[in-house]
């Protein structure tokens, strides 16, 4: 049989980093994603799409683990993974790790919270793991876009302080979860400091030898951009919810649940910006 552990939106930034790293702990691993064709390298991969039931079946056959990820910025996140969670009961899944996001739990409406509690209340065994804004932000996507193109960083983060978190942290996380194991557990993750943004831009600014700045942006700036970019409605909305977040303070939390875990403690920004200068060269 095989006890693999499917990983779900394995294509993202940070389910290619927990594949890896099951993968290098030598956990058996089958990548979900929508795309199978698209995947490279030697790990097995099938087709698992929210919106399609009919794919959870396969993809969930013979599994022993399941780490459940949502959509990005998606407000519809607890209709889309309830009945994922429903046949992973079914399918006899013996421990979920979900991926929510750091403060969730204090607010009940919160989607990734609703998702939380299908989760604890489906009768799987679960670890909930709830990391801050990933480092790897600023090298990959929009913002690592902006940074490049434009040598700024265009939020309405204020200036509000992170604790930001590398994703390979969070998957050496999800590597202590299954190994432990750590089953009816919450975390939370976060990296071992607490910075804003033009904390955040000075120091891309020295390891890659840009002019990088932060340019604070009004919540309205922010949204009309990201509306004139293309992005949803409900993201959009979501989007200023999360930066309004960061602007009150409340992503600026610090706990030691990765070293707790892991044993290691998570890395700093500026080891981070080191190793991923090369994403910011000119």
């Amino acid at each position: 049989m095989n006890r693999s552990v499917l990983v779900s939106g394995a294509s993202g930034v940070l389910g290619r980093a927990i594949v890896s790293s099951l993968s290098a702990s030598g956990v058996p691993v089958i990548q979900g994603i929508r795309n199978p064709e698209k995947t490279k390298g030697g790990v097995e991969s099938v087709r698992l799409d929210y919106t399609e039931p009919a794919t959870f079946d396969a993809a969930m056959k013979g599994a022993r683990g399941l780490v459940l990820m949502a959509p990005p910025l998606d407000g519809d996140a607890p209709a889309k993974l309830g009945p994922l969670i429903a046949h992973a009961k079914s399918s006899g899944i013996e421990q979920i790790v979900f991926i929510s996001a750091f403060g969730v739990n204090h607010n009940e409406q919160a989607p990734l919270r609703i998702v939380e509690h299908a989760v604890m209340e489906s009768g799987i065994p679960y670890t909930i793991l709830r990391p801050n804004f990933f480092m790897e932000n600023f090298s990959e996507g929009s913002v690592g876009a902006s940074i490049n193109g434009q040598n700024g960083i265009f939020l309405a983060a204020g200036d509000g302080k992170t604790s930001f978190i590398s994703v390979h942290d969070i998957a050496a996380c999800v590597v202590a979860a299954f190994e432990t194991p750590l089953k009816n557990r919450e975390f939370d993750l976060t990296g071992p400091e607490a910075l804003d943004h033009t904390e955040i831009a000075k120091i891309i600014a020295d390891v890659s030898g840009r002019p990088v700045v932060y340019h604070p942006l009004t919540e309205e700036q922010m949204t009309g951009g990201a509306r004139a970019a293309g992005l949803p409605e409900p993201a959009v909305g979501y989007l200023a919810v999360l930066y309004g977040v960061v602007r009150a303070g409340y992503a600026a939390g610090i706990t030691s649940d990765v070293e707790n875990l892991t044993g290691k403690k998570p890395i700093t920004f500026k080891a981070f910006a080191e190793r991923a200068a090369s994403a910011w060269k000119q």
